[in-house]
């Protein structure tokens, strides 16, 4: 089996669900085109990600003239399909937040995908995230005979559901993946009932390489938080209660990896509050390093306003570190309070300060026992290969039914 994957974006820093997402689908046995829209000249620091940027074709690379011809070819081969295709990307324009000219250029980028589909012989197409990617796989298969599906991940999409067309999206696709079961719920509240069935979960995963990784307990007053510096992430509320604990005298450090559109005014916040000498920011990091810095933390925090499921949770749970983090869309169905982790309400600087002094002050002991808890929980629930296994089953279906709606009915979704 030959399929497609389009992602708007890859490989990325914070994408590396989705490489391994791919590379435990081909050792099953599927064959994966890797098709992006941008990428090809982005920063890498992770040498796993040249390596799949070396494997993906780029469709908006080679500029303009490559995609006006494939715009043209798809014309002429199959106007009835193309026009059926144009008069789509105009509706989905119109409650848009980007004007036409952007959705005819997603047009194109579907014809330029259809031309490499039907070059490399793959018959349907994975999309990840609701947005931009799932419209170009959406008019794609529309364009030809095609089928295609897509991961919806979270918050965005969610969050942005009329303006980027998700119910249309949901209608379209042979099938749609969640990634968690609140995922789950917020699809089924945009289409029918009778469309249920298109709707299943399948987790991210992490791979053998963090389950059986050597990562016992150290003697740490260090947490680390790790993920892009932005609105969602809840830094900024971190901070605020780091400078909480240091005001009270608790020793502690911490690490903040990553980097973002708001690092800047994350760096004045930490200066404003006299934390220069506890917290770093390392800015983005490669996997090796991002591990290290798990591997030597007491636990991993994340107090997040939004979220899809961090796999950052599920990497630092395999690791075997407790983690802090909020009651927040999927996360308590990983995070369970007081037994591998702690969970406080979201923006609650009064919460999260009594979570991390509660960290601070468990027993090695007890700090060993949620680090067992938290591996078991993530080898149950959130195994790369079982996942893929669950995914390369959904393609497999909709192969053999050879139906753009085929029946889903029945299949177990998680």
């Amino acid at each position: 089996m030959r399929v497609a994957y389009l992602i708007n974006q890859y490989p990325k820093v914070s994408h590396s669900f989705i490489r391994r997402e791919i590379q435990a689908l081909e050792r099953q046995g599927i064959e994966i085109l890797r098709f992006a829209l941008r990428g090809w000249n982005d920063e890498i620091v992770d040498r796993d990600d040249l390596l799949e940027r070396d494997r993906t074709r780029y469709v908006l690379k080679d500029g303009i003239r490559p995609l006006a011809t494939a715009l043209v070819r798809a014309f002429v081969t199959a106007p009835r399909r193309f026009l059926k295709a144009l008069t789509l990307t105009i509706r989905m324009s119109r409650k848009a937040e980007r004007p036409l000219l952007v959705h005819l250029i997603y047009l194109a980028e579907a014809c330029r995908v259809l031309s490499w589909m039907q070059r490399l012989g793959a018959k349907h197409v994975h999309a990840h995230f609701g947005t931009n990617s799932a419209e170009v796989a959406m008019l794609a298969s529309l364009l030809g005979d095609l089928t295609w599906s897509f991961t919806v991940h979270g918050p965005e999409e969610f969050d942005k559901a009329p303006v980027i067309g998700l119910s249309e999206k949901l209608r379209s696709c042979a099938f749609v993946v969640a990634i968690s079961s609140y995922g789950r719920s917020q699809l089924y509240r945009l289409v029918e009932q009778d469309r249920w069935h298109k709707v299943h979960v399948v987790h991210c995963g992490v791979d053998d390489s963090f389950m059986k990784a050597e990562a016992p307990y150290v003697e740490s007053r260090k947490f680390v938080c790790v993920g892009r510096i932005c609105e969602q992430k809840g830094q900024f509320l971190l901070v605020e209660a780091a400078a909480q604990l240091a005001k009270e005298g608790v020793e502690f450090q911490l690490t903040l990896a990553g980097d973002g559109e708001l690092r800047h005014r994350l760096e004045e916040l930490v200066a404003r509050r006299g934390l220069q000498d506890r917290i770093s920011i390392t800015g983005w990091i490669d996997a090796e390093r991002v591990r290290a810095e798990i591997i030597s933390s007491r636990a991993l925090v994340l107090p997040s306003f939004a979220e899809g499921l961090p796999v950052v949770l599920m990497e630092a749970m395999a690791l075997l570190r407790p983690v802090v983090s909020t009651y927040v869309a999927g996360i308590p169905e990983l995070v369970i309070d007081g037994k591998n982790g702690w969970l406080v309400p979201a923006g609650d600087i009064d919460g999260l300060c009594i979570a991390l002094r509660a960290c601070l002050d468990a027993a090695p002991a007890i700090l060993e026992e949620m680090g067992k808890h938290g591996r078991a929980c993530v080898a149950s629930a959130h195994d790369i290969t079982k996942e893929a296994e669950r995914l390369a089953t959904l393609f497999s279906i909709v192969a053999n039914n050879k139906s753009k709606d085929p029946d889903m009915h029945g299949v177990q979704s998680e």
